[in-house]
């Protein structure tokens, strides 16, 4: 069996199924089967499922320069799965708290979105995910040529905006949102010193 083989038959899958992990976890704690959850559980489930989104829009970061180092082409092959799942976590992340903390009232929602920033900055990345989500099959993206390109590379904005929105939410410990514009700093640095012309750009 060859490499493209391997991948879609056996990594794939158990690629897919440790994304799906954290959502595992999360699920049997909001059941009380291990009651990890805090007094506030909407409130811990929340940060876990936005944490996890921004976990996996850093391992789509990573995917680019892992396969450069590496010289491992078939690496790409996992961007969009990772990517996808990123968007899953965030969007779950936004409907915890639409539905379990706003109870669905549209204008509790509207007037939180308006006048907490934090989370006006959540749901520009949101809709950018959202966007890079549907415009992400392999038909589409033939289709949209250049552009397609130029869309997808929202996701360092989004990973800029997950950030802002992680610092001003938690306020007092910026100590986890510090180590992720660590990290991404460091990615965006490597992706600029890398990547200096359009053409070459690895996507």
């Amino acid at each position: 069996m060859n490499t493209i083989k391997k991948i879609r038959f056996f990594w794939k899958p158990l690629v897919f199924f440790i994304c799906l992990i954290p959502t595992i976890l999360i699920l049997t704690d909001a059941l009380e089967i291990t009651g990890h959850l805090s007094a506030n559980p909407i409130e811990d489930i929340q940060d876990r499922l936005g944490n996890w989104g921004l976990r996996f829009i850093v391992l789509v970061l990573t995917i680019s320069p892992l396969k450069i180092i590496t010289g491992k082409n078939w690496i790409i092959l996992f961007r969009r799965m990772i990517g996808l799942f990123a968007f899953y976590y965030v969007f779950m992340h936004f409907l915890t708290w639409a539905i379990l903390e706003q109870n669905l009232n549209v204008s509790a929602v509207i007037e939180d979105i308006i006048e907490r920033k934090f989370i006006t900055l959540g749901l520009i990345s949101l809709t950018l995910l959202f966007i890079m989500a549907v415009t992400s099959p392999n038909s589409i993206r033939r289709k949209m040529g250049e552009k397609w390109y130029q869309i997808h590379k929202s996701i360092y904005v989004v990973s800029v905006l997950g950030i802002w929105h992680y610092w001003w939410q938690v306020k007092l410990d910026a100590r986890e949102p510090l180590i992720y514009a660590i990290i991404i700093s460091i990615l965006l640095l490597y992706r600029l010193l890398k990547f200096k012309k359009p053409t070459s750009s690895v996507r």
